[in-house]
C-alpha cells in the first residue's frame, strides 16, 4: 500500500487528483464516523464536516505531506471541525427561529448495550490520550490495520506495535472508566472494531474528492479544468468489481441554492416582522392621547394602562429587530452575487470592521494572523448579528492564541528551561529575551503562571506548571490555552469550568 505521505506529496507537487482521491477513499469512513458521533447523528452536518476536513487536507497538502501517518491529523481535524460546525448550526437555527430538531441518529434504533454506553463519550475520551496512543488505537481498531502494518507505519517492530496498542487500549479504558463507562479490554476492543467506523453514504467519496479539489483551487492549486468537467456531468458511472458510485452535484451549486432559499426565508420573516411592527405603530400612535386621558381621568383601567406601556416597549424592540433583519437581508443579497474567491475575504473584512467598532474584543496576538489564517478561523461561520460576531471573534482569538503558544511561547519556554537547569520561569516577562522576534509587552501581560493541577484536565499538557491567559475577553465563548515544557493544550467552550481554578 502506498504510504499516505507519498500520496499527499504526489498531490502537493503534481496535483495528482488520483492520489488525493485514494486518500479520501482510504480515510473517508474514519472521518465521517467521527463527525457523525460529534454532531449528534446529523448526517447532513457530518457530511459538511467531512467535506471541511478533506478540503483543509487539500489546502495544507504541502506541510502535511511530511507526516508519515495522516490518521491522527484527520481524526483531530474532524473533532475541531465538528465542534465549530455544531456551534454554527446552533446559531443559525436560533437566528431563524426554526422549530425542527436535529435529524434522527443514523444508527441502529436498538444498538447493543456496550456501544450505546460508549458512543456518547468515545471521541472525547480519545482526545484525552496522547497523540501516539490515539494513533495506535485509530490504526488498529478504527481502521482494522494488522499489527505488522502498524509497526511499519510507526517505525517499530510488530511486537512493539502490539504492546503499544495494548497500553493505549488500557489508557482508553481508564479514561472511560472515569466517565462511568466500565468495559473489559476484550469487550472494548470488540466494540471498537465492530461499531467505531460506519460506512459513509454512497457517493460521498466522489463528492468530497471533487469539492475538496475545487476548494483548494481557490488558493491557486490550478484545477479549474476539473471543476468544468464536474459541473458538466449530471452523474458518473463506473463499474469495477460490481461497484457503482453516483457522483454528487458540485458543492458551489448547492451553496448557491441554499443561499437563495435562506434569502427567501429571511424575506418572509422580515415581512412578518414589518407587518407586526406596523400594527404596533398604529397602537403606539394612540398612546399619547390615552396617556393624557390617564393623567386627567380614570378612564383607562390599570391592566390596560400597563399593557399600553408594554406595547410601547415592544414597538421599540421590533423596530431594532427590523433594522437588523434589513441589514442581514442586504448582506445575504450581496453575498449571493460574490464568487467563491470573493466570499470569505468579504466576510473577514466585515468582521474586522466590526472589530474596529468594538475594540474591547481585540487582543494583541491578532497582529500576527495572516489573511489566510483569519479565513481559516472564520471558516464555516457566517456571522450576521452582534452575538454571532462575538462568537466568531472568539474563534479568531483562539486561533491567534494557539499560534502564539505553539510557535513563539513554547519554543521560548523550552530555551529558558535549557539555560536555567530545567527550571520553569516565575513570571512570563522572564521569557522576553528568548523569543525569536520582539514580543509586545501587552501580549505577555495577558498571561500568568499557574500550577497545572489548578486547571481542568483539558488544560494539562504535562508538567507541574503552565502559562495561560489571566482572563477571557468573552467568558462564555473564549477558548483557553495552557502551555508547558511538553506542549500546548486548548479547552473549548464545552469545558464550562475552563476559566475556574479547580483547587
Amino acid at each position: 500500500m502506498t504510504p499516505d505521505c507519498d500520496l499527499l506529496r504526489r498531490y502537493a507537487e503534481a496535483r495528482s487528483e488520483e492520489a488525493f482521491a485514494e486518500l479520501v477513499r482510504r480515510h473517508l469512513d474514519l472521518v465521517y464516523s467521527a463527525a457523525l458521533r460529534q454532531v449528534n447523528g446529523d448526517a447532513h452536518l457530518a457530511q459538511d464536516v467531512t467535506q471541511t476536513v478533506f478540503t483543509d487536507l487539500a489546502r495544507k497538502a504541502d506541510s502535511l505531506s511530511r507526516r508519515p501517518v495522516l490518521t491522527g491529523w484527520l481524526y483531530t481535524s474532524a473533532h475541531f471541525a465538528a465542534a465549530k460546525a455544531v456551534r454554527a448550526e446552533r446559531r443559525r437555527r436560533a437566528h431563524e427561529q426554526e422549530a425542527q430538531t436535529m435529524s434522527e441518529l443514523l444508527h441502529d434504533p436498538a444498538p447493543d448495550l456496550e456501544w450505546s454506553k460508549l458512543r456518547p463519550v468515545l471521541d472525547e475520551a480519545m482526545h484525552k490520550l496522547k497523540e501516539t496512543d490515539r494513533e495506535a488505537i485509530l490504526l488498529r481498531y478504527f481502521q482494522q490495520r494488522p499489527l505488522g502494518e502498524i509497526g511499519a507505519r510507526l517505525g517499530v517492530s510488530e511486537n512493539t506495535a502490539r504492546m503499544r496498542v495494548d497500553r493505549a487500549l488500557d489508557k482508553l479504558r481508564a479514561v472511560l472508566s472515569r466517565r462511568g463507562v466500565t468495559l473489559t479490554g476484550a469487550t472494548l476492543a470488540m466494540t471498537l472494531g465492530a461499531d467505531a467506523v460506519a460506512a459513509a453514504p454512497a457517493g460521498l467519496a466522489v463528492s468530497v474528492t471533487a469539492t475538496s479539489l475545487v476548494g483548494a483551487a481557490s488558493t491557486g492549486t490550478g484545477i479549474s479544468a476539473t471543476l468544468v468537467k464536474l459541473m458538466a456531468m449530471t452523474k458518473v458511472k463506473a463499474g469495477v468489481a460490481g461497484a457503482l458510485v453516483i457522483a454528487s452535484v458540485v458543492t458551489p451549486l448547492v451553496v448557491q441554492h441554499q443561499t437563495q432559499a435562506r434569502l427567501r426565508e429571511q424575506d418572509e420573516a422580515l415581512r412578518q416582522q414589518m407587518d407586526q411592527l406596523a400594527k404596533l405603530r398604529e397602537k403606539n400612535q394612540k398612546l399619547p392621547n390615552q396617556l393624557a386621558q390617564r393623567k386627567n381621568s380614570q378612564l383607562i383601567p390599570n391592566d390596560q394602562f400597563s399593557e399600553l406601556l408594554k406595547l410601547r416597549g415592544e414597538v421599540g424592540r421590533l423596530r431594532n429587530r427590523a433594522q437588523e433583519l434589513t441589514k442581514i437581508a442586504a448582506i445575504r443579497e450581496e453575498e449571493a452575487l460574490l464568487s467563491r474567491d470573493q466570499l470569505w475575504p468579504a466576510r473577514v473584512n466585515r468582521l474586522k470592521q466590526w472589530l474596529e467598532e468594538n475594540p474591547s474584543e481585540r487582543i494583541p496576538e491578532l497582529q500576527s494572523l495572516s489573511d489566510r489564517q483569519w479565513m481559516d478561523a472564520l471558516y464555516a461561520a457566517t456571522p450576521e448579528t452582534a452575538d454571532e460576531y462575538r462568537v466568531a471573534m472568539s474563534d479568531v482569538r483562539a486561533a491567534a492564541q494557539h499560534i502564539f503558544a505553539d510557535f513563539k511561547l513554547h519554543p521560548a519556554l523550552q530555551q529558558y528551561a535549557k539555560d536555567n537547569n530545567g527550571q520553569f520561569p516565575t513570571d512570563p516577562s522572564q521569557l522576553r529575551p528568548y523569543f525569536d522576534s520582539p514580543i509586545y509587552d501587552s501580549i505577555l501581560e495577558r498571561y500568568t503562571i499557574l500550577p497545572a493541577s489548578s486547571l481542568v484536565s483539558e488544560l494539562r499538557p504535562g508538567g507541574d506548571w503552565v502559562i495561560t491567559q489571566k482572563a477571557p475577553v468573552n467568558e462564555a465563548h473564549d477558548w483557553r490555552t495552557a502551555t508547558s515544557l511538553t506542549g500546548t493544550k486548548q479547552a473549548t467552550p464545552y469545558a464550562t469550568n475552563r476559566w475556574v481554578l479547580v483547587h
